[in-house]
C-alpha cells in the first residue's frame, strides 16, 4: 500500500488530492475540445466532470494492482488548480506503472507537466517498488511525446492503428522507463 504524504512539492507545484470545490477549475479544461483531442472522453458537461471528480476525489491512496494516483496540481503560489497527474499500479507480477497528465491549456508550454509527473515517477520506483513505468499517448500528440521525453522515457513502440477511438482508427505510442534508469 502507498499513501504518499500531501501535498507533494516541486519547486512550483503542489501535487494534492481532488476535493469537492475542485469543480469549477476542473470543468474549465475537462469541457474543452482542445483538451480531449486526443483523449478517449469528449469535452464533459458539468454533470459529467462532477461524476469524474468524484471519482478522482477517492484515488489519493494504492492498495493494489489497478489503483491509481489522481492529483490534483496546483501552483504553490496562488493554490489554482491547473491540471492533473497520474500515476497508476497495473502490475504487481511484473512491478509496472503508468503515468499520465492533463493541464490547462493556459498553462502548456512552462514545463509543468514533467515538473508534476516526476514525484510520481519518484514515488513509483521508490515507495512502490516499481520496476518499469510507461506512457501512452496519441501518436498525433507531440507536445504529450516531448513530456515524456524530458522526463528521460524512451520511445519504445507506435501501434498503428490500434483502437478505434471517437469513431477512427487511432495510432497508439508506448513510452517506458526503468526503475535502473531513472534519475530524480
Amino acid at each position: 500500500m502507498l499513501t504518499p504524504e500531501y501535498p507533494l512539492t516541486t519547486p512550483r507545484l503542489h501535487l494534492r488530492p481532488f476535493t469537492p470545490d475542485d469543480l469549477d477549475a476542473l470543468h474549465a479544461y475537462e469541457s474543452r475540445p482542445d483538451v480531449t483531442r486526443y483523449l478517449y472522453w469528449e469535452p464533459r458537461d458539468r454533470q459529467t466532470t462532477r461524476t469524474s471528480l468524484d471519482k478522482k476525489i477517492t484515488r489519493h491512496t494504492l492498495h493494489d494492482e489497478g489503483d491509481a494516483l489522481d492529483l490534483a496540481i496546483t501552483l504553490r503560489t496562488t493554490g489554482q488548480l491547473i491540471g492533473n497527474a497520474l500515476l497508476i499500479w497495473t502490475s504487481t507480477q511484473h512491478r509496472q506503472g503508468e503515468i499520465g497528465y492533463v493541464l490547462h491549456p493556459d498553462h502548456h508550454g512552462h514545463g509543468y507537466a514533467p515538473e508534476a509527473t516526476r514525484p510520481l515517477i519518484h514515488l513509483g520506483f521508490t515507495q512502490l517498488g516499481l520496476h518499469r513505468i510507461t506512457g501512452r499517448l496519441d501518436a498525433r500528440n507531440k507536445a504529450s511525446a516531448r513530456v515524456l521525453e524530458k522526463l528521460g522515457m524512451r520511445h519504445e513502440a507506435t501501434l498503428v492503428d490500434n483502437e478505434i477511438v471517437k469513431g477512427e482508427w487511432t495510432s497508439e505510442t508506448i513510452y517506458a522507463i526503468l526503475e535502473t534508469e531513472w534519475t530524480p
